[in-house]
């Protein structure tokens, strides 16, 4: 039994954690050494947490310490269940806590790690050695927006000589200084021109980064979309498909369904995945999520019943699992690193709940509770009891008397 916040009475109330972990839990596919057997029927990727070095004496403002071995190693977690890895991108504190310089080692650490295990893996490239808080470049706009055009490319050539395929990040820079439309045009058509392997084009809405507003030359999201299809239909050859991250699963579905033939669509939607991975008589969404981070045995397992052509399973599979994610996604939504870094300690995937930047506390200690007991419900926990043990610590340490 565990003592657990109840917000409605301000007291605590009684829980009693499950025993056992899921079945899909248990029937782990893989040992870490390599990768596990691929998923069939969709592309699915997981955005990356990364574990912070806690015995290093850092600043929250200062240069992020990661802790080498537990980060890649929870990368192998993933590829042992079939996933592709999506690496530095807002999952792994890329803009909030992890700058460029870390973000660039984390890809190069990462591709290495993939080659040897025979892992998926796609890099976030963005334009944060600008400056993490979005500043406007120096200089007309001309001139800021070639500095902006630059800095990508310094990070698309990075990524592309690892032989990771690239993730073209929204870029908070460009949303300060784009006077319209033909801006982000301009940009994305030169970076498109020069990528030596088709890329995929990511749009991650406020709701994610409130710095982002307006992106695409618009807070208007139909005429938003409009120039983003723009944009593909220029260069559909060397866009391999989009990360839609709005939460907007009826605008994804529209979009999807006006994209070329050759150009995927991946889900950024973490409230509404399982009907998007689905799809419908028109298509379906493949996958890239910084929920399937924690969730990663379960959706393995539920994408495999998708392989076996079972849609009824899958959705008995992952509709479950909504609730935590709509729990850890809840606004402001940008915070939702702190529930995934708590359930990779939980599930003894890490040794500590420190994170980059402090932010180990951006999130309340009653819903870090209720991360708890969602997750313990789903059975995600390999080992219930030690989940129990740490969580028990953690209250203690907050006042909440076990």
């Amino acid at each position: 039994m565990i003592r657990l916040p109840d917000p409605d009475t301000g007291g605590t109330r009684g829980y009693q954690p499950r025993s056992t972990p899921s079945d899909a839990v248990s029937a782990h596919h893989g040992d870490g050494s390599g990768a596990g057997l691929p998923l069939n029927s969709r592309t699915v990727l997981a955005a990356a947490h990364v574990v912070a070095d806690p015995l290093a004496d850092t600043s929250p403002d200062g240069p992020a310490a990661l802790d080498w071995d537990a980060t890649l190693a929870f990368r192998r977690h993933l590829w042992a269940h079939g996933l592709g890895v999506a690496e530095a991108m807002d999952t792994a504190q890329r803009g909030m806590g992890l700058d460029w310089a870390g973000a660039a080692e984390l890809i190069r650490r990462s591709a290495a790690e993939a080659e040897a295990v025979g892992g998926l893996l796609a890099c976030g490239v963005g334009t944060d050695q600008l400056g993490l808080i979005g500043q406007r470049p120096a200089g007309a706009p001309e001139q800021a927006l070639a500095a902006i055009t630059a800095a990508y490319e310094e990070q698309l050539t990075l990524t592309e000589d690892t032989g990771a395929q690239a993730i073209v990040m929204a870029s908070r820079a460009l949303a300060a200084v784009a006077r319209g439309p033909e801006d982000y045009e301009s940009v994305y058509g030169t970076l498109l021109r020069q990528a030596s392997r088709p890329v995929i084009l990511h749009w991650l809405g406020p709701m994610f980064d409130p710095a982002l507003e307006g992106y695409w030359g618009s807070s208007d999201l139909d005429e938003a979309t409009d120039t983003f299809l723009r944009i593909i239909a220029a260069h559909p050859e060397r866009v391999d498909g989009v990360k839609v991250s709005l939460l907007d699963a009826d605008r994804e579905t529209a979009l999807r369904r006006r994209l070329p033939g050759t150009v995927r669509c991946y889900t950024g939607d973490d409230f509404h995945y399982p009907q998007l991975i689905e799809g419908d008589e028109t298509g379906h969404s493949d996958a890239l999520l910084g929920v399937f981070d924690p969730l990663a045995p379960l959706a393995a397992h539920a994408v495999r019943l998708l392989d076996s052509g079972d849609g009824a399973a899958f959705r008995a599979a992952l509709d479950p699992t909504v609730p935590l994610a709509r729990h850890l996604f809840q606004q402001p939504t940008r915070y939702y690193k702190t529930g995934v870094v708590l359930l990779a300690w939980l599930a003894g995937y890490q040794q500590h709940f420190t994170m980059v930047g402090g932010l180990q506390s951006a999130r309340s200690l009653p819903h870090l509770a209720r991360a708890y007991q969602l997750a313990d419900s789903l059975g995600l926990f390999p080992d219930p009891d030690r989940a129990e043990q740490r969580m028990k610590q953690l209250l203690t340490v907050h006042g909440v008397a076990q």
